[in-house]
């Protein structure tokens, strides 16, 4: 019976992917024969407005003259302008469709790109050619032989372009340098203790200096993200509120100005969030498990930053009516009870400390693992029924769940009486360096839109 059912699935997954084949490349062909018609109506209207050729024309142009008066001339272009328009959009958005599946798979080939984004080949042809005589992409080796010519691989050129992404916390700030591939080329954490006095921004300017020092190409660097805990308005620059910092409706403006490259601001979680691949994670809620709790989610790939910046502030859901305080002045916060902090208040010691006592099995440490976990658990039941998918455990604890995920599954799956799996249950791709990944990663992602 299981194997009927996986027969079953694998049957209804295969009928889905080739109806949504089907519908993407119907869609393709529905729009350029829009374009055509577009072009032949304009060229039409051109004779028959301008030269008022024929009989058609010579009623027509009047008629046209007297509802629309001199309008009437700028039909025609206006109609050729829209086809150039869509046709023009149409080859951008294609561009980047591949240029993202090229970044998202170590290497691919034309066959492959041709297939797996039903495209033409000569689309796929003119497109890759462009971008390997660009230097955005790279010739990386060839396929094993099928009996023809052997398939060249192409992958993105990581070096072609960089960002940087800064993790700012109360105590610490993290530098990461984010190359075109999305991979990590450099990363360091120091110690600074944040302040908003002139000294403070120095130092971090001067930390950035030295951690940049042995890049070669610095004019490749797009720009600087910087991740903050709290919520944050980045349009107009504004911190409005942060308990981790201690700040309230702070402008951002002074940190901006030590930098020379442009710079992006965005909530800690916000940004975690966008260092996944939100073409894969279409409607995904992150979960961010660090010294504090917070969380982002997005639907379509767009991040819902909610009416105040305030969506996603999951820590601050009462988990524990009446329980622990809560640092925001509640009582029974999900923060007091699933941050990373809780695991690692009462003894002084770091995570990886902690999590090295649960590995070697000691007796106090196992014992608030397993009371953190059923708590986890709780929230994480709640945010699915609320929610209804993809979950993603990150921060610094979820950089450690992908040994416990099974125990975890087994724990939500006692709270949720509606599903029989917890294969929504994600981890994160990146651990510590997440939000700074995500910033960076904001300026890798407007460049891919130029091309």
């Amino acid at each position: 019976m299981a194997k009927a059912r996986r027969a079953k699935s694998t049957r209804r997954t295969s009928n889905t992917r080739t109806a949504t084949r089907t519908r993407k490349k119907k869609n393709n062909i529905d729009k350029n024969l829009v374009v055509v018609v577009m072009i032949i109506t304009s060229l039409l209207l051109c004779v028959l407005i301008y030269a008022q050729s024929g009989w058609i024309g010579e009623h027509l142009s009047p008629v046209l003259g007297g509802i629309m008066g001199w309008i009437k001339y700028i039909i025609p272009v206006g109609t050729l302008a829209m086809a150039i328009k869509i046709a023009v959009d149409d080859k951008e958005y294609l561009s980047k469709k591949i240029v993202n599946y090229i970044i998202n798979h170590e290497a691919t080939s034309k066959v492959e790109l041709s297939k797996d984004l039903n495209l033409s080949m000569p689309t796929v042809l003119s497109n890759v050619n462009e971008l390997l005589a660009n230097g955005i992409a790279v010739e990386t080796g060839e396929y094993e032989s099928t009996g023809g010519r052997k398939a060249k691989r192409i992958s993105i050129n990581p070096a072609y372009r960089y960002a940087v992404g800064i993790r700012i916390t109360a105590k610490h700030a993290g530098f990461v340098l984010v190359n075109l591939s999305y991979e990590i080329e450099k990363y360091e954490r120091i110690r600074l203790e944040f302040s908003t006095e002139a000294a403070y921004y120095l130092q971090l300017s001067e930390a950035l200096e030295r951690f940049l020092s042995d890049v070669e190409n610095r004019e490749r660097i797009l720009g600087i993200g910087i991740s903050i805990p709290g919520i944050v308005n980045s349009k107009e620059r504004m911190l409005i509120k942060s308990h981790a910092l201690q700040l309230e409706n702070y402008s951002l403006s002074f940190l901006e100005q030590i930098f020379s490259l442009p710079v992006y601001f965005e909530n800690d979680a916000n940004a975690a969030m966008m260092a996944e691949d939100l073409n894969n994670y279409r409607n995904a809620l992150y979960l961010s498990l660090n010294n504090t709790l917070g969380g982002a989610f997005c639907i379509d790939g767009k991040l819902i930053p909610g009416a105040n910046q305030k969506a996603g502030e999951f820590g601050h859901m009462i988990l524990v009516p009446g329980g622990k305080k809560c640092y925001c002045g509640k009582q029974g916060c999900a923060d007091a009870y699933c941050a990373a902090s809780v695991l690692t208040d009462d003894t002084k010691e770091t995570l990886e400390q902690f999590m090295k006592k649960v590995e070697e099995q000691d007796g106090q440490a196992v014992k608030v693992w397993k009371e953190y976990l059923n708590n986890l658990a709780i929230l994480i039941s709640n945010l699915r029924m609320a929610y209804d998918m993809d979950i993603i455990l990150g921060g610094e604890v979820g950089g450690y769940l992908a040994d416990h995920m099974i125990a975890l599954g087994k724990k939500v799956m006692e709270y949720n009486g509606f599903e029989h799996d917890a294969r929504y249950l994600k981890v994160c791709s990146y651990k510590r360096e997440a939000s700074a990944v995500g910033v960076a990663k904001h300026y890798l992602q407007a460049f891919i839109k130029t091309l």
